[in-house]
Protein backbone atom coordinates (compact mmCIF):
# COMPACT_ATOMS: atom_id res chain seq x y z
CA UNK A 1 0.00 0.00 0.00
CA UNK A 2 3.41 2.51 0.16
CA UNK A 3 3.43 3.05 -3.32
CA UNK A 4 -0.55 4.50 -3.60
CA UNK A 5 -0.45 6.28 0.04
CA UNK A 6 -0.11 9.72 -1.85
CA UNK A 7 -3.35 8.67 -4.14
CA UNK A 8 -5.60 7.14 -1.29
CA UNK A 9 -4.72 10.20 1.27
CA UNK A 10 -5.67 12.79 -1.79
CA UNK A 11 -8.99 10.54 -2.00
CA UNK A 12 -10.07 10.72 1.76
CA UNK A 13 -9.26 14.59 1.81
CA UNK A 14 -11.61 15.08 -0.86
CA UNK A 15 -14.49 13.25 0.47
CA UNK A 16 -14.09 10.38 -1.72
CA UNK A 17 -14.80 6.72 -0.19
CA UNK A 18 -13.00 3.68 -2.12
CA UNK A 19 -12.64 -0.45 -2.22
CA UNK A 20 -9.69 -0.95 -0.29
CA UNK A 21 -8.04 -5.30 -2.26
CA UNK A 22 -5.14 -6.19 -0.03
CA UNK A 23 -2.94 -9.52 0.04
CA UNK A 24 -3.55 -10.61 3.27
CA UNK A 25 -2.40 -14.62 2.73
CA UNK A 26 -0.55 -16.54 -0.22
CA UNK A 27 0.66 -20.02 -0.82
CA UNK A 28 3.56 -21.23 -2.86
CA UNK A 29 4.89 -18.57 -5.09
CA UNK A 30 3.42 -14.86 -5.33
CA UNK A 31 4.39 -12.47 -7.46
CA UNK A 32 3.28 -9.18 -4.75
CA UNK A 33 4.27 -9.34 -1.02
CA UNK A 34 1.27 -9.23 1.39
CA UNK A 35 0.03 -6.25 1.96
CA UNK A 36 -0.08 -5.43 -2.04
CA UNK A 37 -3.00 -3.25 -2.48
CA UNK A 38 -5.46 -2.10 -5.49
CA UNK A 39 -7.80 0.81 -4.72
CA UNK A 40 -10.73 1.94 -6.73
CA UNK A 41 -12.97 5.16 -6.50
CA UNK A 42 -16.43 5.79 -7.31
CA UNK A 43 -15.61 6.70 -10.96
CA UNK A 44 -13.93 3.59 -11.79
CA UNK A 45 -10.24 4.85 -11.36
CA UNK A 46 -8.01 2.24 -10.26
CA UNK A 47 -4.15 2.55 -8.18
CA UNK A 48 -2.06 -0.35 -7.32
CA UNK A 49 -2.42 -3.79 -7.98
CA UNK A 50 -2.26 -7.19 -5.99
CA UNK A 51 -0.76 -9.37 -8.44
CA UNK A 52 1.46 -8.34 -11.51
CA UNK A 53 -1.24 -9.08 -13.37
CA UNK A 54 -2.65 -12.29 -12.96
CA UNK A 55 -6.12 -11.68 -11.22
CA UNK A 56 -6.45 -7.72 -11.84
CA UNK A 57 -9.44 -7.63 -13.52
CA UNK A 58 -11.51 -9.99 -11.01
CA UNK A 59 -10.11 -8.24 -8.12
CA UNK A 60 -11.10 -5.04 -9.45
CA UNK A 61 -14.78 -5.96 -10.30
CA UNK A 62 -15.14 -7.64 -6.97
CA UNK A 63 -14.02 -3.34 -5.46
CA UNK A 64 -16.21 -2.42 -7.77
CA UNK A 65 -19.41 -4.55 -5.98
CA UNK A 66 -17.98 -4.10 -2.17
CA UNK A 67 -17.77 -0.12 -3.04
CA UNK A 68 -21.38 -0.53 -4.02
CA UNK A 69 -22.52 -2.75 -1.25
CA UNK A 70 -20.34 -1.97 1.79
CA UNK A 71 -20.04 -5.25 2.77
CA UNK A 72 -16.50 -6.63 3.23
CA UNK A 73 -15.46 -9.94 1.88
CA UNK A 74 -12.30 -11.88 1.20
CA UNK A 75 -11.67 -14.25 -1.35
CA UNK A 76 -9.15 -16.55 -2.81
CA UNK A 77 -7.58 -16.70 -6.09
CA UNK A 78 -5.91 -19.28 -7.95
CA UNK A 79 -6.82 -21.78 -5.19
CA UNK A 80 -7.12 -25.00 -7.69
CA UNK A 81 -5.39 -25.41 -11.03
CA UNK A 82 -8.64 -24.91 -12.80
CA UNK A 83 -8.94 -21.56 -11.43
CA UNK A 84 -5.29 -20.50 -12.01
CA UNK A 85 -5.69 -21.58 -16.02
CA UNK A 86 -8.90 -19.78 -15.82
CA UNK A 87 -7.36 -16.23 -14.15
CA UNK A 88 -4.13 -16.59 -15.73
CA UNK A 89 -2.06 -17.53 -12.55
CA UNK A 90 1.18 -18.93 -14.31
CA UNK A 91 3.08 -18.27 -10.56
CA UNK A 92 1.97 -21.68 -9.39
CA UNK A 93 0.15 -20.10 -6.05
CA UNK A 94 -2.51 -18.79 -4.81
CA UNK A 95 -3.75 -15.67 -2.65
CA UNK A 96 -5.98 -14.54 -0.61
CA UNK A 97 -7.29 -10.71 -1.05
CA UNK A 98 -9.25 -8.87 1.17
CA UNK A 99 -11.73 -5.96 0.12
CA UNK A 100 -13.09 -3.37 2.06
CA UNK A 101 -15.33 -0.14 1.44
CA UNK A 102 -12.88 2.46 2.82
CA UNK A 103 -14.82 5.85 4.62
CA UNK A 104 -13.33 9.05 3.85
CA UNK A 105 -12.91 9.21 7.61
CA UNK A 106 -11.68 5.97 7.87
CA UNK A 107 -9.30 6.40 11.56
CA UNK A 108 -7.42 3.36 11.29
CA UNK A 109 -6.77 3.59 7.66
CA UNK A 110 -5.81 7.52 7.84
CA UNK A 111 -3.32 6.93 10.71
CA UNK A 112 -2.08 4.61 8.71
CA UNK A 113 -1.65 6.57 5.74
CA UNK A 114 -0.48 9.56 7.91
CA UNK A 115 2.57 7.20 9.03
CA UNK A 116 3.62 6.08 6.07
CA UNK A 117 3.50 9.15 4.14
CA UNK A 118 5.70 10.89 7.01
CA UNK A 119 7.95 7.83 7.40
CA UNK A 120 6.76 7.11 10.52
CA UNK A 121 6.41 3.35 11.85
CA UNK A 122 2.98 1.91 12.20
CA UNK A 123 0.94 -1.52 11.52
CA UNK A 124 -1.73 -2.23 10.48
CA UNK A 125 -4.09 -4.95 11.92
CA UNK A 126 -6.86 -6.03 10.22
CA UNK A 127 -9.60 -9.09 10.69
CA UNK A 128 -9.94 -11.25 7.65
CA UNK A 129 -12.28 -13.65 9.44
CA UNK A 130 -15.32 -13.43 11.10
CA UNK A 131 -17.92 -11.58 12.26
CA UNK A 132 -15.48 -8.34 12.60
CA UNK A 133 -14.46 -9.23 8.89
CA UNK A 134 -12.71 -5.94 7.45
CA UNK A 135 -12.42 -3.93 11.06
CA UNK A 136 -8.74 -2.40 11.41
CA UNK A 137 -6.83 -0.97 14.29
CA UNK A 138 -3.39 0.85 13.56
CA UNK A 139 -0.87 0.68 16.22
CA UNK A 140 1.64 4.12 16.02
CA UNK A 141 3.68 5.89 17.62
CA UNK A 142 0.55 8.11 18.42
CA UNK A 143 -1.45 4.96 20.29
CA UNK A 144 -4.10 2.89 18.68
CA UNK A 145 -6.57 4.38 16.01
CA UNK A 146 -9.70 2.62 14.87
CA UNK A 147 -12.47 0.26 16.27
CA UNK A 148 -10.69 -3.35 15.85
CA UNK A 149 -10.58 -4.38 19.89
CA UNK A 150 -7.24 -7.11 19.76
CA UNK A 151 -6.99 -9.83 22.12
CA UNK A 152 -3.18 -10.30 23.11
CA UNK A 153 -1.27 -11.14 19.91
CA UNK A 154 2.38 -10.97 19.48
CA UNK A 155 2.65 -9.17 16.68
CA UNK A 156 5.53 -9.73 13.95
CA UNK A 157 7.88 -7.57 12.77
CA UNK A 158 6.86 -7.82 9.34
CA UNK A 159 3.86 -8.11 7.64
CA UNK A 160 1.89 -11.49 7.54
CA UNK A 161 -1.19 -13.71 8.76
CA UNK A 162 -1.75 -14.69 12.08
CA UNK A 163 -4.81 -16.44 12.38
CA UNK A 164 -8.07 -14.28 11.65
CA UNK A 165 -5.92 -11.71 11.26
CA UNK A 166 -3.65 -9.74 9.20
CA UNK A 167 -0.89 -7.63 9.87
CA UNK A 168 0.72 -4.74 7.79
CA UNK A 169 4.17 -3.97 8.82
CA UNK A 170 5.31 -0.34 7.54
CA UNK A 171 8.89 0.52 8.63
CA UNK A 172 10.33 3.70 7.68
CA UNK A 173 12.49 3.97 4.37
CA UNK A 174 15.37 2.59 4.20
CA UNK A 175 18.57 5.13 4.48
CA UNK A 176 21.12 5.52 1.40
CA UNK A 177 23.91 7.70 2.24
CA UNK A 178 25.68 8.66 -0.62
CA UNK A 179 29.25 10.20 0.31
CA UNK A 180 30.78 12.03 -3.09
CA UNK A 181 28.83 14.01 -4.74
CA UNK A 182 30.38 13.72 -8.40
CA UNK A 183 28.49 12.57 -11.64
CA UNK A 184 27.64 8.97 -10.55
CA UNK A 185 25.80 10.10 -7.49
CA UNK A 186 22.80 11.81 -9.50
CA UNK A 187 21.61 8.36 -11.35
CA UNK A 188 22.31 6.23 -7.49
CA UNK A 189 19.99 9.04 -6.23
CA UNK A 190 17.22 9.08 -8.98
CA UNK A 191 16.98 5.03 -8.86
CA UNK A 192 17.26 5.17 -4.85
CA UNK A 193 14.62 7.11 -4.60
CA UNK A 194 12.05 4.91 -7.25
CA UNK A 195 12.89 1.96 -5.25
CA UNK A 196 11.76 4.07 -2.03
CA UNK A 197 15.17 5.38 -0.14
CA UNK A 198 15.52 8.20 2.03
CA UNK A 199 18.54 9.79 0.57
CA UNK A 200 21.08 11.76 1.17
CA UNK A 201 24.49 13.46 -0.43
CA UNK A 202 27.15 14.32 1.40
CA UNK A 203 30.27 16.08 0.84
CA UNK A 204 32.26 18.16 2.21
CA UNK A 205 32.68 20.55 -1.36
CA UNK A 206 29.67 22.93 -1.42
CA UNK A 207 30.48 23.33 -5.30
CA UNK A 208 29.17 20.17 -5.60
CA UNK A 209 26.73 19.51 -3.16
CA UNK A 210 23.83 21.44 -4.01
CA UNK A 211 19.69 21.12 -4.85
CA UNK A 212 20.53 21.97 -8.93
CA UNK A 213 22.88 18.73 -8.97
CA UNK A 214 20.51 16.77 -6.84
CA UNK A 215 17.01 17.67 -6.69
CA UNK A 216 15.59 14.07 -5.92
CA UNK A 217 18.07 13.72 -3.06
CA UNK A 218 16.26 13.86 1.07
CA UNK A 219 18.99 15.92 2.40
CA UNK A 220 21.91 17.69 0.78
CA UNK A 221 24.98 18.31 3.38
CA UNK A 222 27.97 20.06 3.02
CA UNK A 223 30.18 18.66 5.29
CA UNK A 224 32.86 16.00 6.31
CA UNK A 225 31.66 12.72 5.51
CA UNK A 226 33.24 11.01 8.69
CA UNK A 227 31.54 14.12 10.62
CA UNK A 228 28.36 13.48 8.93
CA UNK A 229 28.28 9.77 9.84
CA UNK A 230 28.92 10.47 13.14
CA UNK A 231 25.39 12.43 13.51
CA UNK A 232 23.76 9.25 11.90
CA UNK A 233 22.10 6.25 13.70
CA UNK A 234 23.06 3.67 11.18
CA UNK A 235 20.88 0.43 11.29
CA UNK A 236 20.86 -3.01 9.63
CA UNK A 237 18.65 -0.96 7.46
CA UNK A 238 21.42 1.42 5.89
CA UNK A 239 23.26 1.86 2.97
CA UNK A 240 26.52 3.67 2.97
CA UNK A 241 28.08 4.50 -0.50
CA UNK A 242 31.59 5.83 -0.61
CA UNK A 243 31.80 7.50 -4.33
CA UNK A 244 35.52 9.98 -3.58
CA UNK A 245 37.83 7.77 -3.72
CA UNK A 246 40.22 10.34 -1.96
CA UNK A 247 41.61 8.81 1.03
CA UNK A 248 41.69 11.94 2.96
CA UNK A 249 37.59 11.65 3.31
CA UNK A 250 37.05 7.91 2.59
CA UNK A 251 39.49 6.70 5.34
CA UNK A 252 37.87 8.23 8.41
CA UNK A 253 34.37 7.72 6.90
CA UNK A 254 35.30 3.76 6.39
CA UNK A 255 37.02 3.75 9.86
CA UNK A 256 33.50 4.78 11.38
CA UNK A 257 31.40 3.18 8.91
CA UNK A 258 32.83 -0.38 9.40
CA UNK A 259 32.35 -0.88 12.72
CA UNK A 260 28.91 0.53 12.26
CA UNK A 261 25.71 -1.57 11.84
CA UNK A 262 25.43 -0.43 8.30
CA UNK A 263 23.95 -3.33 6.74
CA UNK A 264 25.61 -2.18 2.93
CA UNK A 265 29.04 -0.51 2.69
CA UNK A 266 30.35 -0.13 -0.56
CA UNK A 267 33.25 1.85 -1.62
CA UNK A 268 34.02 2.77 -5.64
CA UNK A 269 37.64 2.67 -6.95
CA UNK A 270 40.13 0.18 -9.00
CA UNK A 271 41.26 -3.14 -7.34
CA UNK A 272 44.21 -1.09 -6.65
CA UNK A 273 42.73 1.56 -4.91
CA UNK A 274 40.99 -1.16 -2.66
CA UNK A 275 44.16 -3.28 -1.97
CA UNK A 276 46.04 0.10 -0.89
CA UNK A 277 43.06 0.86 0.89
CA UNK A 278 42.84 -2.19 3.13
CA UNK A 279 45.68 -1.44 3.99
CA UNK A 280 45.39 1.61 5.06
CA UNK A 281 42.62 0.91 7.39
CA UNK A 282 44.15 -2.34 8.42
CA UNK A 283 47.07 0.29 9.92
CA UNK A 284 44.54 2.31 11.21
CA UNK A 285 42.87 -0.76 13.27
CA UNK A 286 40.49 -2.08 11.48
CA UNK A 287 40.18 -5.99 12.08
CA UNK A 288 39.83 -8.62 9.27
CA UNK A 289 35.87 -9.16 10.09
CA UNK A 290 35.22 -5.21 9.76
CA UNK A 291 37.60 -5.39 6.43
CA UNK A 292 35.15 -8.35 5.22
CA UNK A 293 32.45 -6.12 5.27
CA UNK A 294 33.57 -3.46 2.25
CA UNK A 295 32.03 -4.28 -0.93
CA UNK A 296 35.35 -2.55 -3.21
CA UNK A 297 35.08 -2.72 -6.19
CA UNK A 298 31.50 -1.31 -5.98
CA UNK A 299 28.32 -2.73 -7.68
CA UNK A 300 26.83 -6.02 -9.14
CA UNK A 301 29.12 -6.86 -12.75
CA UNK A 302 27.01 -5.28 -15.00
CA UNK A 303 30.04 -4.36 -17.80
CA UNK A 304 28.34 -1.31 -17.24
CA UNK A 305 29.84 2.17 -19.29
CA UNK A 306 27.80 4.75 -18.42
CA UNK A 307 27.29 6.68 -15.15
CA UNK A 308 23.76 5.13 -15.08
CA UNK A 309 24.42 1.61 -16.03
CA UNK A 310 27.01 1.97 -12.90
CA UNK A 311 24.46 3.53 -10.42
CA UNK A 312 22.30 0.70 -11.55
CA UNK A 313 24.59 -1.68 -10.56
CA UNK A 314 25.63 -0.20 -7.39
CA UNK A 315 21.93 -0.28 -6.33
CA UNK A 316 21.38 -3.36 -7.21
CA UNK A 317 24.21 -4.70 -5.24
CA UNK A 318 22.42 -3.22 -2.36
CA UNK A 319 19.36 -4.56 -2.64
CA UNK A 320 21.05 -8.44 -3.54
CA UNK A 321 22.70 -7.72 0.10
CA UNK A 322 19.83 -6.84 1.75
CA UNK A 323 17.60 -9.42 0.41
CA UNK A 324 20.17 -12.09 1.09
CA UNK A 325 20.75 -13.01 -2.75
CA UNK A 326 23.70 -13.99 -4.65
CA UNK A 327 22.01 -11.86 -7.91
CA UNK A 328 22.91 -14.49 -10.44
CA UNK A 329 20.78 -15.29 -13.75
CA UNK A 330 17.36 -16.54 -12.76
CA UNK A 331 17.67 -18.61 -15.95
CA UNK A 332 20.61 -19.78 -14.73
CA UNK A 333 19.03 -21.37 -11.70
CA UNK A 334 16.48 -23.74 -10.32
CA UNK A 335 13.98 -23.70 -7.56
CA UNK A 336 11.36 -20.72 -6.95
CA UNK A 337 12.18 -17.05 -8.34
CA UNK A 338 10.32 -15.50 -4.95
CA UNK A 339 12.28 -17.16 -2.25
Amino acid sequence: MRDIATTLRTWMNEGKPFALASVVGMTGSAARPLGTALAVDADGTAVGGVSGGCVEAAVYLRCQEVLETGTAVTESFGSTEEERFFLGLTCDGSMDVLVTRIEPDDTALTATLDAILTGEPAALVRAVEGPDLGTAVTISANGFAGPLELDAIDLPATSSRIGRFAVEVYTPPPKLLIYGAIDFAAPIVRIAKTLGFNVTVCDARPVFATEIRFPGADQIVVDWPHRHFDTIDADARTAVVVLTHDEKFDLPLLERALVSDAGYIGAMGSRTTHRDRLQRLREAGLDEHALARLRAPIGLDLNGRTTEETALSIVAEIIAVRNDSRAGFLTEAEGPIHH
